[in-house]
């Protein structure tokens, strides 16, 4: 199969600007035509609420397509590059080269944001793997576009293949993974990862506001399934209290008095992600700490939306990315504590900061590092797709969205023009005094310094003959 991947991209029909606004155009038709199939299969693999899925899935594949339809001629014009005395007469420029034969994992909880010459869609997201499986045969280019089915057997085989880039979501552990597998080929990687993402409240904020885009960032969020969503929240001892009242009010408008029956917020995705959570849960000295829900359903891969006071930083739900309906509570003495807190555990992939305080918000982004940030709002910021999308350190390498993900799978190759008039003698040996004087007056001082040299002057010295 890479081997017949290879062939057409060799072939050159995938480099071209029609051939490029085809697929994109065909994925847009696909996403617009099968969208009820789309919507279904999310339903199928986590109860996902249909709007939730329109908004994350249909309208942000809808948007991102046609972005990079309206942008893409532009993106692929080469850039213009400044050249300097030493290559004059001449002109530079940097050409944007698809890297090849790219292949993209995807994860479960957003099985169709990613979209690549090869792409291996989750198992644990079965009805939505069939699914892209057979709409990317009947929308895009066979020839240049596959998906591959599969579990560990099958993405094992494909990480011993050598690609030209290859496209990571998902957990730290598999990231790790994946990245050695590139090694053995020198093969480049983008790693999006996640982490633990924090949200900090001051007590200052819009409450009301606040705690629905807090709700917004966790439980609407595939019911915390999310890699940006809100991890655990840092506030104060005197403002917990109020801002736990406000997220259970909050809470109980969204989802019901029943959180559990409500139509509205998404299943756990599967029975080992449910005993990892409720492991998590469980664990000594958190169970105690339970303020806020807490109930499960194994039968129905169902937990209420559950928040947790004051666990110890050792636990695991504080060690681990939750991924999923729990969210701890941590409280400080001082806001500026939060930053300790935040930056003793990896880079988060996003980190979130409620707060009127301008010196607070100047001191949160200069001083918190995170793959992107969003203040007064959770998530939105993956959204604007003039903006990178990406992590650091352990959340993961190398960004995309937009123009970004153009630049992701493309090589900057840089080309310089010359003629063949200006060959000065000056290059080329016998190195003669007179050519050493005037090559370093040139390399120290440009024109100028050159012009210095054959008048005997140093461009160091302007004083004194050399």
């Amino acid at each position: 199969m890479v081997k017949q991947l290879r062939q057409s991209f060799k072939s050159g029909k995938t480099k071209s600007y029609q051939w490029r606004v085809s697929q994109l155009k065909g994925i847009a038709k696909m996403v617009e035509e099968r969208e009820s199939d789309i919507v279904q299969a999310l339903y199928q693999d986590l109860s996902k609420p249909p709007l939730e899925a329109f908004v994350a899935e249909i309208s942000m594949a809808k948007s991102s397509c046609r972005e990079a339809i309206e942008g893409l001629q532009d993106w692929m014009k080469p850039e213009k590059a400044k050249t300097g005395i030493s290559t004059y007469p001449s002109t530079a420029e940097i050409v944007s080269d698809p890297l090849g034969v790219v292949l993209v994992i995807s994860t479960w909880n957003f099985p169709f944001s990613g979209n690549a010459v090869v792409l291996k869609p989750s198992e644990i997201a079965p009805a939505t793997s069939s699914l892209l499986s057979k709409l990317v045969k009947d929308y895009l280019d066979d020839s240049a576009v596959k998906v591959v089915e599969g579990a560990i057997p099958e993405t094992s085989a494909l990480l011993d293949q050598q690609w030209d880039k290859i496209l990571y979501t998902g957990s730290a552990r598999v990231g790790r993974i994946v990245m050695a597998a590139a090694a053995k080929h020198l093969t480049p990687v983008v790693l999006e990862l996640g982490g633990k993402c924090p949200a900090v409240v001051d007590s200052n904020v819009n409450l009301e506001v606040a705690v629905r885009r807090i709700i917004a960032g966790k439980w609407q969020c595939n019911n915390g399934q999310a890699c940006i969503g809100v991890d655990y929240i840092i506030t104060t001892k005197d403002f917990a209290p109020k801002l736990i009242e406000g997220l259970r009010k909050g809470i109980e408008e969204f989802f019901g008095k029943d959180p559990m029956e409500s139509k509205d917020i998404s299943r756990i995705v599967s029975p080992a992600q449910f005993k990892r959570l409720v492991g998590l849960l469980d664990e000594d000295n958190v169970s105690d700490k339970l303020v806020l829900g807490g109930r499960r359903d194994s039968t129905r891969l169902k937990i209420d939306p559950t928040i947790v006071l004051d666990p110890p930083q050792e636990s695991q739900i504080m060690q681990e990315e939750i991924f999923g309906p729990l969210l701890p509570i941590v409280t400080v003495g001082n806001l500026k504590e939060s930053f300790q807190v935040i930056n003793s555990k990896p880079k988060p992939l996003a980190a979130y900061l409620f707060t009127e305080d301008e010196q607070l918000k100047q001191d949160f982004v200069e001083n918190v590092p995170s793959g992107g940030m969003s203040i007064n709002d959770t998530i939105l910021h993956v959204t604007v797709h003039t903006m990178p999308f990406g992590g650091v350190g352990e959340s993961g390498m190398g960004s995309y969205h937009g123009k970004f993900s153009f630049d992701a799978f493309s090589h900057k190759k840089s080309v310089l023009y010359r003629s063949f008039s200006g060959d000065a003698s000056l290059r080329y040996p016998p190195y003669t005094p007179k050519k050493q004087m005037v090559m370093k007056g040139l390399m120290n001082g440009g024109l100028p310094g050159m012009l210095l040299a054959l008048l005997g002057w140093s461009s160091h010295n302007s004083g004194t003959k050399s």
